[in-house]
């Protein structure tokens, strides 16, 4: 029997007031999915305040004012899942509501599910618990120190810190370089007053995304979008593209001490390739070459033939144009190991890319691609991204594009990558010393 997959491409059904409703039609999945997406600039005065935010919504609507009462609700809507918080995409900020629930097609239920999902999550966002005109006190207390663990558990996961610390260092002049969740310091200055009028100007102003996923009737479809049109608006915000193009004139070295036992070295790279450019997908090729898997350079040379790393990899950033190749090493071996790490990159700049490495990649690539249309939230990040960067790319487009892409190619982009910061988390004296 053969498989029923997304549409080609989602499809914009409505827009008004800087709300944006899109359809992607699938067959494939029992389970349907709202996703509500606000969009803001990064920045230091509003980075914390739009982390906390949905922290505190969701503890709570008017009907249903504490998370447990949330939590009684959504059994009764046969276990549907709800959930929310922030992501970093380039230097935007987005605040994202999603639910997941069983399609009525598998139910059997004659109630409207939809309405009552979309309700719920609806009401989540636009009628909080309030005390005194503003947030509930206990709801904020607990919140903020909710976030202020997270800030500063980040080091815990030393080599994810280390690749946040050198994009924040690369970037420390510019939005990209702040925290998704904010910082603590931010975070002490806000309270119930302040946050609740942010969330005023939040809900007014931040343009507004939401993405529909599964089989929905066309009629739930129209109330959806009357119900959305409803929400007072006010003048929306316009948010920044991300600028990607740097010139670098002298390259950071930076090294950090903490307790660790094993050197964490990230490079971060300026790759001069913006996500709506025609040479993305050729970048794409590119990173797979470099250290996008067992077959790449990084992974062969760096880690098995040298055995400099205990792992080594590269990622993109594609919003931001930027590269972070990423290794653990040795605490001795920083030279060394950053030494061969530029030779492979040399390499290919030089062409030396044997057929094996390059159709390696692109099979992953394809494979990795593939593997998106088992999720629903994974085709709606892809499709936000496309929304963010005004392109029209569908998942068998990019294969399409992906393997048009020539050795050729990739020496040309790869001429265009600039290091620009390394960064040395390795341990203090009293490690070293042991």
């Amino acid at each position: 029997m053969q498989e029923t997959l997304f549409e080609e491409k989602m499809s914009k059904i409505a827009s008004l007031n800087g709300v944006n409703v899109y359809q992607i039609k699938a067959e494939k999945f029992k389970t349907n999915t709202i996703n509500v997406f606000f969009h803001d600039n990064l920045s230091r005065e509003n980075a914390a305040k739009n982390a906390l935010l949905p922290a505190v919504l969701r503890r709570g609507c008017e009907s249903l004012p504490t998370f447990q009462d949330i939590s009684q609700y959504l059994e009764e809507l046969y276990g549907a899942g709800f959930d929310c918080g922030v992501v970093k995409k380039g230097e935007r900020q987005i605040i994202q509501f999603y639910i997941e629930y069983v399609s009525e097609k598998y139910t059997g239920e004659t109630d409207n599910i939809f309405k009552k999902v979309f309700g719920l999550l609806y009401e989540i966002i636009t009628k909080p618990v309030l005390e005194n005109s503003t947030f509930k006190k206990e709801y904020m207390d607990q919140e903020k120190v909710n976030l202020k663990k997270l800030i500063e558990s980040r080091v815990n996961d030393k080599l994810q810190y280390a690749v946040e610390r050198c994009f924040e260092k690369m970037c420390e002049d510019e939005p990209y370089g702040i925290y998704e969740y904010g910082s603590v310091n931010d975070l002490e200055s806000i309270n119930g007053q302040n946050l609740y009028e942010h969330y005023k100007y939040f809900l007014k102003s931040l343009p507004m995304d939401v993405f529909i996923t599964g089989k929905i009737d066309e009629d739930n479809l129209n109330w959806l979008i009357d119900e959305l049109f409803q929400l007072e608006r006010g003048n929306i915000k316009d948010v920044d593209i991300s600028l990607v193009a740097k010139e670098v004139k002298e390259v950071k070295d930076i090294t950090e001490k903490m307790s660790v036992s094993q050197g964490k070295l990230s490079l971060g790279f300026r790759t001069n390739t913006a996500s709506n450019d025609k040479d993305y997908y050729t970048l794409l090729v590119y990173n797979g070459i470099l250290g996008g898997g067992m077959h790449s350079k990084l992974f062969q040379n760096v880690r098995e033939k040298a055995s400099l790393a205990y792992y080594a990899f590269s990622r993109l950033e594609k919003f931001k144009g930027l590269m972070i190749i990423s290794s653990g090493i040795e605490l001795d071996n920083k030279d060394k190991a950053i030494d061969i790490i530029l030779q492979q990159m040399d390499d290919i700049k030089a062409g030396n890319i044997s057929d094996y490495e390059f159709d390696s990649t692109v099979k992953t690539i394809e494979t990795g691609i593939k593997s998106l249309k088992d999720s629903q939230l994974q085709v709606v990040d892809f499709y936000l991204s496309q929304a963010i960067v005004n392109t029209n790319d569908t998942l068998d487009g990019i294969i399409e594009k992906v393997k048009s892409v020539s050795k050729k190619d990739v020496v040309a982009v790869a001429k265009k990558i600039r290091l620009d910061t390394i960064y040395f988390l390795t341990a203090g004296e009293k490690e070293q010393a042991e």
